[in-house]
C-alpha cells in the first residue's frame, strides 16, 4: 500500500516520536528532522512556542513535505488551524486546547488527533470515547521542555495498559538511558524532544531509540 493510498489513521502510532523543539533556524530544524527520519523515527510532531505565525507556517509546511518523502506522520501541536492550513496528518491536543471532539469533527475521520492526558487515566478514557488515536502520559522524568509538568509514574502506565485499547504515548525527560523501562511497561510510543534534537548525532541516537522496539 502506497503513502496516497492509505488514510493517516492507518499508519500505527509505536516507536520513536519527535518532537520539535523550539527552534528559529529553519535549515538546522529540517537537517536534524531529516536525520531523525532517516534514523527511524515514526512519526513528527512539529512544537514551536516561541514563532510567530509567519515561521510557524513555513516551518510546518516544509517539515510536512519532508515528512511525506519518509511516509512517515506530521502531527501538529495545539494549534489546529495550521494543520488544517498546510494538510498535516493530524493534530495533538493538551488541556487548555480544542477538545478531541471538536478536533476530530474539523479533522474528520481520516487524520490522527492525540490527547495530552499527563497523570490523568480519566483523561484518557474520555479522549479515546471522543475519538482519540493515541493518548499520551507524562512527565515520566524530569525535563527541560515544559514548566511545572505533572508527574507521570511506571505504575500509572502499567495500570492505565490494562484498561486502555488506544495506543499510549509516554513523554517527559525520556533519553536513551531511561526509556526501556517504559517501553517495557507498555509504552507504544515515546516522545522525545531535547534528547533527540539536540544530540551530537541525530541519526544515530534515533536509531539507538528504535532498536528498543521490537520489529
Amino acid at each position: 500500500m502506497n503513502r496516497n493510498s492509505r488514510t493517516c489513521r492507518d499508519y500505527p502510532i509505536n516507536g520513536l516520536y519527535g518532537i520539535t523543539p523550539d527552534m528559529t533556524d529553519t535549515a538546522v530544524l529540517m537537517t536534524r528532522t531529516e536525520q531523525a527520519l532517516a534514523g527511524g523515527t515514526r512519526l513528527i510532531q512539529y512544537r514551536n512556542k516561541t514563532a510567530d505565525a509567519i515561521l510557524r507556517r513555513c516551518q510546518a509546511d516544509l517539515l510536512a513535505q519532508l515528512c511525506r518523502r519518509y511516509g512517515v506522520p506530521l502531527i501538529v501541536n495545539d494549534d489546529l488551524d495550521l494543520a488544517l492550513e498546510i494538510g498535516a496528518d493530524g493534530v495533538h491536543v493538551g488541556k487548555h486546547d480544542i477538545g478531541v471532539a471538536a478536533a476530530r469533527k474539523q479533522l474528520g475521520a481520516g487524520k490522527i488527533v492525540g490527547a495530552s492526558c499527563y497523570n490523568k487515566p480519566e483523561l484518557a478514557h474520555t479522549a479515546r470515547i471522543q475519538g482519540a488515536d493515541y493518548v499520551a502520559f507524562g512527565a515520566f522524568y524530569p525535563t527541560l521542555t515544559k514548566q511545572n509538568t505533572a508527574v507521570a509514574t511506571i505504575g500509572m502506565l502499567k495500570e492505565v495498559k490494562s484498561s486502555l485499547v488506544v495506543p499510549v504515548v509516554c513523554i517527559g525527560g525520556i533519553n536513551t538511558v531511561n526509556a526501556l523501562p517504559l517501553i517495557e511497561a507498555g509504552a507504544c510510543a515515546i516522545a522525545v524532544s531535547q534528547a533527540l534534537y539536540q544530540a551530537r548525532h541525530v541519526r544515530e541516537t534515533a536509531e539507538k531509540f528504535s532498536r528498543f522496539f521490537p520489529v
